[in-house]
């Protein structure tokens, strides 16, 4: 009996644990902006020890983010289903809040990527636009690299070889009517790219969406990441000048930043 009444207070302590695992995640799910410390130990009401262990758990395992004013935020990715590398977490709590400022600045979407060895794209954070009708995309869905800006940004500043091997590699679809899919074509675009700092994809993915995306840089000046503000054709035909220097000036604050492992 005492071996089992012991085992039964083991299981409720494992229990209320995890509880308040998921009552800090189910809180900060519901916040769209960072929140405090204070904040987290008032929604919980527990200890503030016990706080700020769960919240250093969740950091550590890449669903929590801390940002320069000591604040925390689930990371966008976490609420669809997989979280960042610990390695990604620097880059991320950087960026998060340039991205809410550039969100607020031009009123549109923005999101925060990088690109793998083989050339696949990762969606890492995104702040979505305000406004009633606005561009958002699901953080793990599939991206035509050759036809988005994000892509383009990423892409366009790897070595002839690595851009050359990319191309042998996938099928060049039309998404759209506006999709480029002639190889030379999309090689001259990509000059284009590199020559003036940013990406553009005008409806080539999704009919009515254009993207604009400038590439960040790593202390060594290689390009590690991309920053994509999207939006709707109208808009964007608008204020096309000035949304493309929004993202290229607040991609070039995040540059100098270390290279995700």
């Amino acid at each position: 009996m005492v071996s089992n009444r012991g085992a039964f207070t083991y299981m409720n302590s494992e229990v209320k644990s995890a509880g308040r695992v998921l009552d800090l995640l189910e809180f900060l799910a519901g916040c769209r902006e960072p929140v405090s410390f204070s904040a987290v130990v008032a929604a919980l009401g527990c200890p503030k020890s016990s706080a700020h262990a769960l919240l250093q758990t969740l950091i550590g395992r890449g669903h929590v983010v801390q940002d320069r004013s000591g604040r925390y935020l689930l990371v966008e990715a976490s609420r669809h289903g997989f979280p960042f590398r610990p390695s990604e977490e620097p880059l991320v709590a950087r960026a998060l809040p340039i991205m809410e400022r550039l969100r607020d600045v031009s009123g549109e979407t923005v999101l925060l990527s990088t690109m793998n060895a083989r050339g696949d794209v990762r969606r890492l954070a995104k702040s979505v636009s305000r406004q009633p009708v606005r561009y958002d995309v699901d953080l793990q869905s599939p991206i035509a690299v050759y036809c988005t800006a994000t892509g383009r940004a990423l892409l366009a500043f790897r070595g002839d070889d690595e851009i050359e091997a990319y191309l042998d590699r996938v099928s060049l679809l039309s998404y759209t009517g506006f999709t480029v899919t002639d190889r030379e074509e999309l090689l001259a675009v990509l000059a284009e790219v590199r020559r003036r700092g940013y990406a553009i994809n005008d409806q080539e993915f999704i009919t009515g969406s254009t993207g604009v995306a400038a590439p960040i840089r790593d202390k060594a000046g290689i390009v590690i990441a991309a920053l994509n503000l999207g939006t709707l054709t109208s808009r964007f035909r608008e204020r096309e000048a000035e949304l493309c220097r929004l993202v290229v000036e607040a991609a070039a604050s995040l540059s100098g930043c270390e290279r995700p492992r």
